[in-house]
């Protein structure tokens, strides 16, 4: 039964994969600069998006936002939240009008030694959140005339990025993330605080390939946010964090706050723990090794001075950190969208909800994830953190509750009535049903597997609405509004059926960092995991029929009646049945640990292995070759019938394993993932 088991794992894997989306590490979940001496082009104004999520019927009452209602309506619903959800802690601040509203902790910063979250005291690691600190930086270089917004990257650079489309990559390119850049998560996030590599040494050895002409698709890069701290790093000539340190966090008082990884040990306040679940140990020290892209370390009281600060056209407390000009500029969309989609604006995530213009960026390590959302025209904002994934990710919905919940409070919607039916909804709703990939994936090494196994299915219905997955993962109707445009049944929520590049895209109204591509038919899951099945199914069959065969022959003491010539050619085939079954097994335990997000995993010191694995790919291929040698033979022997059947479909099944290892990128020589 062990022996089986990673197999059966292998089948239980394909079939749910088969209907479901593959969930793309640690994506953002949230809710625009011109300097005097080096002019920068204003974007092209957009209509307000939307992004409400919840139906507020006509003449709902606004509650007033106020410190004890708003401290009232916490109460009665985070610490359910944390209890039903098993998650440790969560700390929070809501500021209004130039100053804090509230700050408050729930929960405990360390279970074991019960040591309550403070909002003055306990430092949390926002993860993502951490980029606004980079893009401010990137700003405060751009008032200065140091960045230009749409000059090469290459030329603050002392590595080269390819240009692999004859168009080179921006910093508002990176803003957007629309580099083109690929997924990568290996050395993305470690445990180890001493031999982790820094930023530099990351971006140098680590270069991410080109899926797409710069400015052109979506595709959500923590390379690329990276890669523009790196700048700020090369342009101001200190490091990273003490840059942002001294022009950022000191004028602003934030003392609770670092970029270094782990924090000083002469850091005041106390690093809360973070936990998959509360109830079980916490996590080691997650080492972020894009740093600018997500390693802060920083206490609720200290972003609420950050907010506050953007909040007060760059200032706070008399300290200047933007000028009014490039705070706003820095507020504005970077690109343009149809009405009603969320849009980048320098570095924040630019939509509406409820009618009210938010920017902001959510955050996801392992094991903490934060929301940070500001609403620049009401004078509000909010951030929070929770310190703990929770049962079965209880926390992504809790998160999205306790925002949600405070708009439609504070901020609720007005009502608006539905537009009848199109008459070409049914043949609309067939023309975007299909199978669609991320733009945000890795096409290139061996994790480009899982992304072939899961993809996002939208279904067409007979009356002429569509199925699909909305942003928690749940399947949900839409209903067509106009041309090739279907909102949430419910909800805001819009999906857009485009072309881009001749590809058809999908394109989310809440999601301006990734688009859903329609899959190429090699690259389909029902396909690969037809193949993967299948195949697997066969040999293992063919692995158990000769351990039976050979039990039975034993207790009979019969002696074997097929002929020598027949019974060398299944030696042979069974050879080569152990070799690709032990081939899959090595990969499903080198795959096995993104499946439960243990990330940290990935790292250089695995490189010996995975580079084994990849050679192992010529015995697969060997093992195929000999497959279809034994299935000729076996036509030119006494074999009965049956026997040379079942050898055909075992060829085809070594066949399928090689199949598998071409188009998912288990037979290559790549260490860079």
């Amino acid at each position: 039964m062990k022996a089986r088991s990673p197999f059966l794992f292998l089948f239980a894997l394909a079939i749910l994969c088969t209907g479901t989306s593959h969930a793309a590490p640690a994506a953002p979940t949230a809710a625009a600069q011109k300097s005097p001496t080096d002019p920068v082009t204003a974007p092209v104004p957009v209509p307000a998006p939307v992004r409400k999520t919840q139906e507020v019927p006509s003449g709902a009452a606004t509650h007033a936002l106020d410190a004890v209602d708003l401290e009232a309506w916490l109460d009665g619903r985070i610490p359910y939240a944390l209890s039903t959800g098993e998650i440790a802690g969560l700390t929070l601040v809501v500021v209004k009008d130039g100053k804090v509203l509230l700050q408050k902790g729930y929960g405990d910063a360390d279970v074991g030694a019960r040591v309550k979250m403070d909002p003055q005291q306990s430092l949390v690691r926002p993860g993502s959140t951490s980029k606004l600190f980079t893009w401010t930086a990137v700003m405060q270089l751009v008032q200065q005339g140091k960045i230009d917004l749409d000059r090469n990257v290459n030329d603050y650079l002392d590595f080269r990025i390819e240009e692999k489309f004859g168009k080179p990559i921006t910093m508002r390119d990176l803003m957007n993330h629309r580099a083109g850049f690929e997924e990568g998560l290996k050395d993305l996030l470690g445990y180890d605080t001493v031999h982790s590599p820094t930023t530099e040494r990351y971006l140098k050895d680590h270069p991410r390939p080109m899926l797409y002409p710069p400015g052109r698709v979506p595709a959500y890069s923590n390379y690329g946010v990276a890669l523009a701290g790196y700048i700020v790093q090369r342009i101001s000539g200190e490091t990273f964090e003490a840059y942002v340190d001294r022009h950022i966090f000191q004028p602003l008082d934030m003392h609770h706050s670092t970029f270094v990884q782990p924090p000083p040990k002469n850091m005041p306040g106390f690093l809360s723990k973070g936990y998959r679940i509360a109830s079980e140990p916490p996590s080691p020290f997650e080492m972020v090794i894009t740093a600018p892209a997500g390693a802060l370390s920083t206490t609720a009281d200290d972003m609420g001075r950050f907010m506050l600060a953007h909040l007060q056209q760059g200032s706070y407390n008399g300290k200047q950190i933007l000028d009014p000009a490039t705070t706003a500029l820095m507020h504005s969309p970077t690109e343009t969208a149809d009405p009603g989609f969320g849009v980048m604006a320098h570095g924040f995530f630019y939509a509406t909800q409820n009618g009210h213009r938010i920017i902001g960026h959510g955050g996801d390590t392992i094991v903490y994830h934060t929301e940070l959302n500001m609403l620049p025209d009401d004078g509000v904002g909010i951030f929070f953190t929770y310190n703990s994934r929770g049962k079965d990710d209880a926390v992504y919905a809790a998160r999205k509750e306790l925002f949600d919940g405070f708009m439609d409070r504070y901020f609720p919607a007005p009502p608006h009535a539905e537009p009848p039916a199109l008459p070409t909804a049914r043949q609309d709703a067939q023309r975007i049903a299909g199978r669609y990939e991320s733009s945000r994936r890795v096409e290139h090494g061996f994790l480009t597997a899982l992304y072939l196994l899961g993809q996002s299915v939208i279904t067409a219905n007979p009356d002429g609405t569509i199925n699909a997955a909305d942003q928690t993962g749940n399947m949900a109707t839409y209903r067509e509004i106009g041309p090739q445009l279907w909102r949430k049944v419910g909800g805001e929520q819009m999906l857009a059926l485009k072309e881009i590049d001749g590809v058809k895209s999908v394109i989310d109204s809440d999601n301006p960092v990734s688009v859903l591509q329609e899959a190429a038919f090699v690259r389909s899951a029902p396909l690969n995991v037809t193949v993967l099945v299948v195949s697997c199914a066969v040999l293992l069959c063919t692995l158990l029929a000769w351990a039976l065969g050979a039990l039975l022959r034993r207790a009979d003491r019969a002696v074997a009646s097929t002929s020598v010539a027949v019974r060398r050619l299944r030696r042979v085939q069974r050879i080569a049945v152990i070799v690709d079954l032990v081939y899959l097994g090595a990969w499903l335990m080198l795959i096995k640990p993104i499946l439960s997000t243990q990330v940290g995993v990935y790292t250089h010191a695995i490189d010996w292995v995975v580079g084994l694995l990849e050679i192992s790919g010529v015995l697969a291929v060997a093992a195929a070759v000999a497959g279809v040698w034994v299935a000729w033979r076996m036509f030119r022997s006494d074999a009965t019938g049956l026997t040379r059947a079942w050898s055909v479909l075992v060829a085809l099944a070594l066949l399928g394993v090689v199949w598998l290892g071409v188009i998912g990128q288990l037979m290559t020589w790549n260490l860079n993932y």
